[in-house]
């Protein structure tokens, strides 16, 4: 897998743009008229919060306590950073936030106390406690974690969990549960080594403990060695818990024959020697981060029978937290559980080593850069995994109801789990598609406006994200000087400028452009001009002579004078079959609308064409196509000479036999809303339409900005369907993700 790289300017613009922070707050109401107000608060608030008054239970149904939880934390413990203070770990508890949203659709609020006192920790927690459905306690450091969230436990009667331990502590039991399946043993049998007893380590050794490791046979270790029974130095109540009978006083000792390390400690804490003299087929999870305790390459030297996993995105089976906390709070907060126990934890360990030993899906494997099967290489899901929610949370909550913490149990399982798999916004995993398949690709993407600072940050984003090699057509020196203005020097010598005067083959793409144009009033100069100065013409000659894979432009010229500058070099006009399709994504909704940048006015049999290529735009993303024919009528009324040819469309798809789902005229609320669909129970559409065939350019291009102006839509777009070779134009208020976005269908063909 290509390694991912970012640079301090750029984190910074990411957390700066287009709004400082990471999340923000929607209403779920309408907020427009005055009635809408009366409702929202006086007079028409009081009538739920008097039921709630007589009744705390209510408050599940008639606020978003039931979906909301607090992340919070003191800022003494940030990541590998240490004690940065409350504040300092504020972009932290933001990005924890998000992740709830994203992975599961939990609502989070960050909240950071400026104590290091747990007493006043625990008293602030406590009293926010009717506010929210649960607390993720996150960064704080041992023992003083220990001391907040075992009083808050006791405290509170909604789940209280603390990541930093047990989320590690999950997700390391669901990789050891398959590693010991894989290695023909048994966890009873086990001797188990743990290195580092803070508090991600001691939350680890107690789930396995309650999965039937034996105590005795668990050992560990923390900068003093062996906590054995008797030890006295450097000892506190919580390690005394696991002191072990045993006569090992080093970690070098107690490695001989382990079958399992657990390592939450520091890099280089294992040795090769010290794998070499464990047990056949060890099992070794080295979790340091950033740097494991041994690196998988150092640890295969001298074992090749070892399983490894490490906290690392680039190296196979990495441990990462984000496949327990989103779901083991989804499945919690909708049983409206009192906490979240062992049993619940085990769940979730055991569904999700269940869901590595399943067939993997192929938009995983693509954004994994290899086919993935279960085995010494697979032992945990991946994050980008989309059976996740669906299949964690209800084996979570299914605990929680069988252990009696459960306010409202779950009556229909099978319900709930169709409700997980359409509760997820399918747009993030539909653009997380096309970015796995362009890793996968690893397309060499020609940027042809390499004078625009959003190009070239686009350009080295692309790049720099694993996506393939990005050629940016500029000038040096102006390419240098805009890079470093941006803050991205450090990218001038990464990125490849390409121009006319640099290329070994201006000639041989002269002679190709003159074959093309020399009948179209093009002379020698007129070909030299255009090849040698216009960016858009020598990109599109770069990309035909497979100088390389896919080209983006369009984002400092308007998208039909690109597409007549393209034509010089492909056909990419009406009478080849080009189409453009628009994406909209807006509220988890995908919608493509056609042709937004070819057709000006299509007849019946261009509409069918339209159709055809759309949907295999659709089927490219991922989604099963449902075209609807959009006019202002519906099925022949009101009658409209202008509607006539929306009409006859249907009737042209009808001879050709096409393998998706088509229907109209209609007007655009009977295409989109299953509601006025029920007015035409004969319509052969099965559900709303996701490609929208228009009868004109301008309406689609209208429709499309109106959505994006109006409604906040993001638009993908025009996709540039049925050319030769990838071309995709971007508009001109791309923003530089749009820009990525338009390179990486480039690089997956979408089109």
């Amino acid at each position: 897998m290509a390694k991912v790289k970012h640079t301090r300017e750029e984190a910074l613009r990411f957390h700066m743009e287009p709004t400082p922070g990471k999340w923000e707050v929607k209403a779920t109401v309408p907020m427009t008229t005055q009635r809408d107000l009366s409702l929202a608060y006086s007079p028409g608030v009081a009538v739920p919060c008097e039921d709630i008054a007589a009744n705390p239970e209510l408050a599940y149904d008639y606020t978003n306590k039931g979906n909301l939880v607090a992340v919070i934390s003191n800022g003494t413990a940030v990541l590998g950073l240490g004690n940065l203070g409350a504040l300092g770990s504020k972009p932290v508890m933001e990005g924890k936030s998000v992740l709830f949203k994203r992975f599961a659709d939990v609502n989070s609020i960050d909240i950071e106390l400026d104590t290091e006192d747990p007493e006043e920790i625990i008293n602030a927690i406590k009293l926010m406690g009717p506010t929210f459905g649960g607390i993720n306690l996150e960064d704080i450091k041992a023992p003083e974690c220990f001391i907040i969230e075992s009083r808050l436990k006791e405290m509170m009667d909604i789940p209280v969990f603390h990541d930093d331990q047990h989320g590690t502590a999950v997700i390391c039991a669901a990789g050891l549960i398959n590693a010991l399946h894989l290695s023909g043993k048994k966890i009873e049998d086990c001797k188990i080594v743990l290195n580092g007893a803070g508090a991600a380590g001691i939350a680890c050794l107690e789930l396995v403990k309650a999965m039937g490791a034996r105590h005795d046979n668990c050992i560990m270790c923390d900068t003093k060695g062996v906590i054995y029974q008797g030890r006295t130095e450097g000892m506190n109540q919580w390690k005394s818990a696991h002191a072990a009978v045993t006569d090992a006083r080093t970690l070098e000792e107690a490695m001989k024959d382990a079958d399992v390390f657990l390592g939450v400690s520091a890099k280089g804490a294992v040795t090769p020697d010290m794998v070499a003299s464990m047990a056949p087929n060890p099992v070794i999870f080295a979790m340091a981060n950033p740097d494991p305790e041994i690196t998988p390459e150092e640890a295969h030297e001298v074992r090749e029978d070892a399983i490894v996993a490490t906290g690392r995105s680039d190296y196979p089976n990495q441990v990462n937290n984000v496949l327990g906390f989103p779901y083991l709070f989804r499945g919690a907060l909708d049983i409206h559980a009192r906490a979240i126990n062992d049993e619940m934890k085990i769940a979730c360990a055991e569904a999700l080593a269940e869901l590595a030993r399943q067939d993997v899906p192929d938009e995983v494997a693509m954004a994994y850069g290899r086919k993935l099967t279960f085995g010494r290489d697979y032992i945990i899901p991946t994050p980008f995994d989309p059976r996740l929610i669906h299949v964690i949370p209800p084996a979570v909550a299914k605990a929680g109801m069988e252990t009696g913490v459960a306010r409202r149990p779950i009556i229909d399982m099978e319900g709930y789990t169709l409700s997980l798999k359409s509760r997820m916004d399918p747009t993030a995993h539909i653009l997380r598609g096309i970015h796995a398949r362009a890793r996968a690709a690893q397309a060499t993407m020609i940027f042809a406006e390499g004078d625009d600072p959003r190009v070239l940050r686009a350009a080295v984003q692309y790049q720099r994200s694993g996506l393939g090699k990005a050629l940016v057509v500029g000038r040096d020196s102006d390419v240098r000087e805009k890079l470093t203005a941006e803050g991205l020097a450090d990218a001038v010598s990464e990125i490849e400028v390409v121009n006319a005067a640099n290329t070994a083959h201006l000639d041989s793409y002269k002679s190709f452009l003159y074959d093309r144009l020399q009948r179209k009033g093009f002379d020698r100069t007129d070909i030299h001009r255009l090849a040698a100065r216009d960016r858009h013409v020598f990109s599109a000659l770069m990309l035909a002579h497979g100088h390389g894979d896919g080209m983006v432009t369009g984002a400092t010229r308007k998208s039909a004078h690109v597409l007549e500058l393209i034509n010089h070099v492909f056909d990419a006009d009406i009478t080849s079959g080009a189409v453009g399709v628009s994406a909209v994504l807006h509220n988890g909704r995908i919608v493509l609308i056609s042709d937004t940048l070819v057709h000006e006015w299509p007849d019946e049999n261009d509409l069918a064409d339209i159709a055809v290529r759309s949907a295999a735009v659709a089927r490219d993303f991922g989604l099963e196509p449902r075209v609807a024919f959009l006019s202002f009528s519906t099925f022949g009324y009101p009658v409209s000479e202008r509607a006539e040819k929306m009409h006859r469309a249907p009737k042209v798809l009808d001879s050709r036999n096409v393998d998706f789902e088509y229907e109209g005229e209609m007007t655009v609320d009977v295409a989109l809303n299953p509601k006025a669909q029920e007015y035409y129970p004969f319509s052969r559409l099965t559900g709303p339409a996701n490609v929208l065939v228009v009868p004109a350019r301008h309406s689609a291009s209208i429709s499309v900005k109106l959505m994006q102006e109006m409604a906040g839509a993001t638009v993908i777009g025009p996709i540039l369907a049925g050319v030769e070779k990838p071309i995709q134009i971007c508009s001109t208020v791309s923003t530089v993700n749009d820009i990525v976005n338009m390179a990486a269908l480039a690089a997956s063909k979408v089109g």
